[in-house]
């Protein structure tokens, strides 16, 4: 848990840190950068759609699997809806990927 901490913190580091990099200009376009925001918004809701995704998908896979090792009569029947979960966890970090797009001015 402590390394993932630091990771993450770690990561935001870096992404506060080369922001202004990234923003930087030649002293030409100041005032006209837009809404930069709605960058960072879209990356942040894919970011965290993928990671809400992510754990929901393993604690899904992981109470089926362990279902089906505690009875293994009930694997046929716990197949089926573990698969429509998994569906349907994949179809909300897809839209948080739209979403994030949408924000991000790509469509």
């Amino acid at each position: 848990m402590k390394s993932v901490l630091t990771t993450a913190l770690r990561t935001t580091a870096l992404f506060v840190a080369t922001t202004g990099i990234a923003l930087a200009t030649d002293g030409t376009e100041i005032g006209k950068t837009g809404n930069w925001g709605w960058g960072v918004g879209a990356g942040l809701a894919i970011g965290v759609a993928a990671l809400g995704g992510g754990l929901g998908q393993a604690r899904t896979a992981a109470a089926a699997i362990e279902g089906m090792a505690r009875n293994p009569q009930a694997a046929d029947k716990l197949q089926t809806p573990m698969i429509l979960g998994l569906a349907f966890i994949e179809s909300l970090v897809l839209f948080g990927l739209i979403v994030g797009m949408k924000l991000a001015g790509v469509f």
